[in-house]
């Protein structure tokens, strides 16, 4: 799991990844998932499978929820679920795509929580509020325009959030987004270009 330690660097993320991040190629997921399936290799399978998708789940999870602890908790929910749940994998999608997935309900859950716990009704949809655990992290060491970034994507709706968060930031292709999310390419696209036109409006107005 992502430690504490890691998170010391500028903009919410180490080793400069909350900026861009290159998709990762995955390594042969056939062969982990069989070896997470047999009892004899499992707990050595499960450590090949953290250390090969834990950061890459955690920043998924980290840009939906901001927060360093928050995401470090839902990080560890994930990998519990996913090692519960293994041998309930059948290999329809890739493993990389399970594990996105499962992270993406637990940040989607979080939130949801944290909306009903601040009272926010469905028409309230934009997350500003998280904004306050930008400030209050001890590992964001971002400028003003970071910041203004984070504040213009936190208004954006969910779906485009997430669709902006793995284009812009991790460079993956539609077809990998569609894969993880269930949505045409042409829908993804859409969502895409309207999340950076909101976002663009956005940035200019906090300039005025």
């Amino acid at each position: 799991m992502p430690e504490r330690g890691v998170c010391n660097s500028s903009g919410l993320q180490p080793k400069n990844k909350w900026t861009k991040m290159a998709y990762k190629t995955p390594i042969d997921e056939k062969q982990l998932v069989a070896d997470l399936q047999n009892p004899a290799t499992a707990r050595k399978a499960f450590d090949l499978l953290i250390r090969e998708y834990g950061e890459q789940v955690y920043w998924q999870i980290r840009k939906m929820v901001v927060s360093h602890d928050d995401a470090n908790d839902l990080l560890q929910n994930c990998f519990i679920k996913a090692w519960k749940n293994i041998n309930n994998f059948r290999g329809d999608a890739r493993l990389s795509t399970w594990l996105y997935k499962i992270a993406i309900n637990e940040s989607i859950n979080f939130l949801n929580k944290e909306r009903q716990r601040l009272g926010l009704t469905a028409e309230e949809a934009d997350d500003s509020f998280l904004l306050q655990n930008i400030e209050s992290d001890p590992y964001f060491d971002g400028d003003s325009l970071q910041v203004q970034l984070q504040e213009a994507i936190m208004q954006l709706p969910e779906k485009q959030r997430l669709v902006f968060n793995m284009r812009y930031y991790d460079d993956m292709k539609y077809e990998d987004i569609s894969e993880v999310l269930g949505t045409s390419v042409g829908a993804l696209k859409a969502s895409y270009h309207h999340a950076v036109k909101k976002i663009t409006a956005a940035i200019k107005d906090s300039e005025i």
